[in-house]
This record gives structure tokens, sequence and C-alpha cells, in this order.
């Protein structure tokens, strides 16, 4: 992409909040933004504030780093513990909260992006959001295509109270995908200045590095396969499991299968699969790989669980693919898949069904004759990087905005998707 430089002389600077309590989503996203806008404009520096336990298993490029702040955990009963320190939760979060603040007050940046959760964490970045929008910072929430249900959604928002910062502090909402596939505001009861400060950016595309080698060679040298993936892996035991069975019945001939796990698999689940795989000479597993990208090229079709990234790696390396979404939880993977199967961009297969094999087989039989997701015909439906570096080019080229700009201030015109 063109370089593009920023009209005044000072550095400028992008800072994204990613809260990463468990899962690689919020991470890789965050990542493939700033990659893109590096990429774009040869003057911009962006810092990442996350708290994932493996982003320093990640390359980033030049002028973009990261701050690493203590990982916290979500359990099943909802609540949140400390992922690495023999602490309270309460001094986690405060310790969090604080370390994202004086970093932002040090890093001083011309636009702050908070990925998904208006408010952060338990709230840990409203203090920053005041302490921004006072400096003039723009104001950015970043959402992907789906959240959840409505119903869910709206009541979890109302608890979190985070309607008076949609309306006072953020300047605008980028949604990261297409109105005509999910609005994930729909049916929230949002008044319209909420509204309309939303822009539908398209998909995140999604590309191989250009200047990394291939990392490993293909499991099956030069003959097709399937990748299965379960993304971070840490809830795609029954995917695996579902497809390993259908592999060892054999009910009918199948195309080899790569299988990556994923890093947040319980060590006994992938030492299971690893040696279940042993015994079947068309399966083949890896751990994990922080750059999928040279796989998902060489693949023929994919099959995985429909989280954020896995869909924008299938829409931008154009597969055939099979979604088995999960449903807990949260419904997000299962409304995306469902929209996305509605649209003709993919097939799903519910979890509801596992571990049906003959089910499971008569998916994989067909998965290599369907058509790619291109065949659907939207525009602009990967234009998330094209649309997010025409906006981050008109803030930067306006400036900051005055501190003294409210709520009544004239709204930022906002670029449409697909432009």
């Amino acid at each position: 992409m063109r370089q593009v430089s920023s009209p005044s002389r000072h550095q400028k600077k992008i800072l994204i909040y990613s809260h990463d309590t468990f899962g690689l989503g919020h991470l890789r996203r965050c990542r493939a933004i700033a990659h893109a806008l590096v990429g774009a404009f040869s003057d911009l520096s962006v810092l990442i504030l996350s708290g994932s336990p493996i982003i320093g298993s990640f390359d980033f490029r030049a002028r973009v780093d990261f701050v690493r702040i203590p990982g916290v955990i979500k359990l099943r009963s909802g609540e949140y513990t400390s992922l690495g320190l023999h602490i309270d939760i309460e001094q986690t979060l405060a310790m969090r909260a604080s370390i994202i603040e004086q970093t932002a007050k040090a890093f001083d940046p011309d636009i702050f992006i908070v990925d998904k959760e208006p408010l952060g964490l338990h709230g840990e970045v409203e203090a920053t959001l005041q302490v921004l929008a006072e400096r003039g910072t723009r104001l950015i929430l970043g959402l992907r295509d789906v959240l959840d249900d409505p119903d869910i959604m709206r009541e979890e928002w109302q608890r979190k109270n985070v309607l008076p910062a949609l309306e006072n502090l953020y300047d605008e909402i980028w949604t990261y995908g297409l109105p005509q596939i999910h609005d994930p505001l729909a049916g929230l009861d949002l008044p319209p200045t909420v509204l309309d400060k939303v822009c539908f950016t398209g998909y995140l595309r999604r590309t191989l590095p250009t200047n990394r080698p291939t990392t490993e060679p293909m499991p099956f040298g030069d003959d097709p396969f399937v990748l299965v993936t379960p993304g971070g892996g840490g809830d795609g035991v029954e995917l695996v499991d579902w497809v390993m069975r259908t592999y060892e019945a054999r009910v009918e001939p199948l195309y080899p299968a790569l299988v990556l796990l994923g890093p947040f698999m319980a060590p006994e689940h992938q030492a299971a699969f690893m040696e279940r795989a042993a015994n079947l000479r068309d399966v083949h597993i890896r751990k994990f790989t922080p750059n999928i990208e040279d796989y998902l090229d060489q693949a023929m079709a994919i099959v995985g669980m429909g989280g954020y990234n896995t869909f924008c790696e299938i829409l931008s390396f154009d597969k055939p693919t099979l979604i088995v979404p999960r449903v807990v939880p949260r419904r997000e993977q299962a409304i995306r898949a469902d929209k996305a199967e509605e649209c003709g961009l993919v097939k799903v297969l519910a979890i509801d069904d596992y571990p049906d094999v003959p089910l499971m087989t008569e998916a994989l039989v067909a998965l290599p004759k369907q058509p790619p997701p291109s065949t659907a015909g939207f525009s602009g439906l990967l234009d998330g990087h094209l649309t997010i570096t025409q906006r981050v080019a008109d803030i930067l080229g306006e400036g900051r905005t005055s501190p003294a700009a409210g709520p009544d201030a004239a709204p930022v015109p906002l670029v449409a998707a697909g432009s």
C-alpha cells in the first residue's frame, strides 16, 4: 500500500485497547488494524494495550508495539480471576486500569481505538476515555460484525451503563463488517445520536506476509488438503473430535486434513488428538502457529468454528468453508454462521448434531465442491482496512478535536462501506 505522509510535523500516534481475557480474536483483530495503518502512514506509530498471555508469540511490524497488562480469565460462572498473578481480582483490575491510564497519558495518542467493550473490562478504560477526551484525542469504539443476541446485549449494556460513554465520549463507532450481512447494534434501542456515529467499514482483509518465507513445509506435499482450525482452541475440542471420528470411520474417501489445534486447547486434549492422528495417514496435526496465513493459502477448503478472525480469513483467501459454530457462552459465532449461510458465503453444521459421523462425512464430501465466498457478489466485502485508513487520514488531517467540542458539535462525515 502507498505510504501516506500526515500533514503536520509531529509524530502521529494511535493507541489501541484490547481486553483479551481469553482466545485470539481481539488481539488478532487489533494487530491486523495496526499493521494496515503503519503500512499506510509513514509517520504513524501504533501501541496496543493487551492482556493476552501469548501476545509475545506474534511478530509485529516496525512502528507497532504493545504493552502487556496483567491477564485475567473468565470462569464458567461468568466471574473473572487473575491469570498469572496470585492476587485478588480487584487488585488485578486496579493495576490494569492504572497501567492503561498512565500509558495513555504518556503516549498521548491522536486516536484511541477501544475494541468491543465500550468501557473496557469492568469499566477499566472509563477514566482513560475521560482523560483523553479532555486532551482532544479522537475516541473510536471498534465493534466486530456480531456481538450477541440483541436481548442479551441490550441487558448487558444497560447493566454496564455504557450509553453515556457512547453519547458523550466516543466520536465514532466503527463496525468491522457490512450491514447487509449483520448489524450488531440492531435491536439495542440506541438513540439516533449514537447510531449517527456508526461507520460500517467492511471486513478486515488478511494477506500473506510479503517478507517472510513459509515457516514449515505443507504436510501432504503438493496434494490438496482441508484445513481444520478451531481458532484459539480453548472451546474447539468437539469440532476437532468430530472431524477425527469421521476420518477414523472412513465411511467415504476424504481429502487429507491438516488440523491446527490452537494455543488455548488443554494439553491433555492436544496429546489425545496427536496420539489419534498418529494412526491416521490422512490426518496431520500441528499444535499452534501464529502464521496461519500460509496454510489458509495452500488449503483447498476450510473447516472452522466461525469466530470473527476465522471468518475474515475465509473471505480473504476465498475458500469453500464449513462452519461449526459454538453457541456458549455467546451465540456470536452461531449468528455469524447463520447470516453467512443465508448470504451464500459458507455452509453450516450445527454443533448440536455432534458427534453424528455420517452427517460430518456428508458435509466433508460436499465441501470441496462448494462455491467460494466471492461468488456471493458482495461489494466492499473486504474493504475494512481501506475504509479505516481513509477515516484515519481524515482525522489526522483535521488535527485533534477541540477539548470544548461535546456531543452537540457538528458530526464528522463518515466513510461509507465500500467507498
